[in-house]
């Protein structure tokens, strides 16, 4: 909680910076840009970008033979350089979240206490100390306690539950409470009003569905090509040419067009829900889209949810604009866009359904969400069988799997 409330105050910042003088941004978006990536490639380059993949890394090679990969991916330099570069990065305009690098982060926190337990203390199974830590980072950074479990079970294990309930339950447990003790009995986005939608609301729901699946997985493969395209730089001027173009195109956008290109797009989702003007420009689903693509691949700590989210958010309410919806209606389609454009992220509609559902505690909408959920993963699944999460992961393997044998070789040199 308190780097959550640092990472919104370092938001705040970046906002502030806009309306002072919006021209500042195209020196400050750069620097920080470059200054996030620098400290990550100096002091932890696994500390780039979400953090989840690198978690559901970690938990594949939680095993005698593999684990010591693992510290690349959760250790207590991870922390520090996590937080201080995604901060650095959020103040220059990062279209960045805090979930991802929190779920690291906790991921990070459980494994070393894992290591410090005494020898008399009952054993625990290294995976699901960290799955126990990624759950209870995503419960405590949305206080959705029931996320957490779905999303361990959804997206990190894909096995039963029986395996690690336990641990599972005791650490969300914990850091729900924990949350709850610093923060109160909040909700992320409050209650939106959704208490007359209409019968045949089903069907633009299934539309909100096909549009903001097909943005979550277009955004996710977009994301994979380029960082793809990156790997082909032989020289650090080739990076830092890519990340001063990110960073004047976001300034760019910031500038001329509007600011909510940066930050996690909070905003936008609190603004559409709970204003009278839901209506979005057409143009904000697309640069709530461009943003993150240009933020994620500079290499610099940040995660997606909350962009995910909030360019969801934008689409439904583009959507209901179109058709001019009720207030009740336009905010079903905004819940929905965000579980749907989450879902097209992470292939994983249970979970997208379920944050959705406990960040506003709009328990008649479960079957809303639930469909969009559903409706984004089928188109997103015809667009790549892959979610961003598993690409990822794989390319941050066989990276520690290198770095490792590049080790190897020089103290056997030496």
């Amino acid at each position: 909680m308190i780097y959550a409330k640092i990472f919104a105050l370092s938001e705040s910042l970046a906002f502030a910076v806009v309306h002072w003088h919006a021209w500042a941004l195209f020196v400050l978006t750069p620097v920080c840009f470059i200054l996030s990536w620098w400290l990550v490639k100096k002091y932890a380059p696994f500390a780039r970008g979400s953090g989840i993949p690198q978690v559901m890394a970690s938990i594949e090679l939680a095993a005698p033979k593999k684990n010591h990969l693992v510290k690349y991916f959760l250790s207590l330099r991870i922390i520090v350089v996590k937080i201080i570069a995604s901060l650095v990065m959020v103040i220059g305009g990062g279209a960045i979240g805090r979930e991802g690098p929190t779920i690291q982060i906790a991921g990070s926190v459980f494994r070393k206490i894992n290591e410090l337990l005494p020898a008399w203390w009952p054993k625990i199974s290294k995976r699901n100390m960290i799955m126990s830590g990624a759950a209870a980072g995503l419960a405590a950074a949305f206080n959705t306690p029931l996320g957490g479990i779905v999303f361990a079970v959804e997206e990190l294990t894909k096995t039963h539950i029986s395996y690690f309930k336990t641990a599972i339950f005791t650490a969300v447990i914990i850091a729900g409470l924990t949350a709850q003790g610093l923060a109160g009995g909040y909700l992320y986005l409050g209650y939106p009003k959704v208490d007359d939608v209409s019968f045949f609301i089903f069907f633009p729901v299934v539309a909100v569905g096909v549009i903001a699946g097909l943005g979550g997985s277009y955004m996710s493969l977009m994301m994979i090509r380029i960082l793809d395209w990156k790997d082909r730089f032989k020289t650090n001027k080739q990076h830092l040419l890519y990340l001063l173009a990110c960073s004047l195109v976001i300034a760019s956008i910031a500038f001329f067009v509007s600011e909510r290109v940066i930050g996690s797009g909070k905003e936008i989702m609190t603004t559409t829900l709970f204003t009278d003007d839901k209506g979005s420009p057409w143009y904000l689903p697309l640069i709530r889209t461009a943003g993150p693509i240009l933020s994620f691949t500079t290499g610099a700590p940040g995660g997606v949810f909350a962009p995910g989210l909030s360019a969801g958010a934008s689409v439904g309410s583009v959507f209901a604009g179109w058709f001019d919806y009720s207030p009740s209606n336009t905010n079903l389609l905004i819940l929905a866009g965000m579980a749907a454009f989450l879902t097209g992220i992470t292939r994983s509609p249970f979970t997208s359904a379920i944050l959705v559902l406990e960040m506003t505690e709009r328990n008649n909408l479960i079957f809303h969400l639930l469909l969009a959920g559903m409706v984004a993963s089928i188109v997103a699944r015809a667009v790549d069988t892959h979610s961003l999460y598993d690409h990822l992961k794989h390319r941050y393997l066989h990276d520690a799997d290198m770095l490792d044998k590049k080790e190897k070789v020089q103290t056997h040199t030496e």
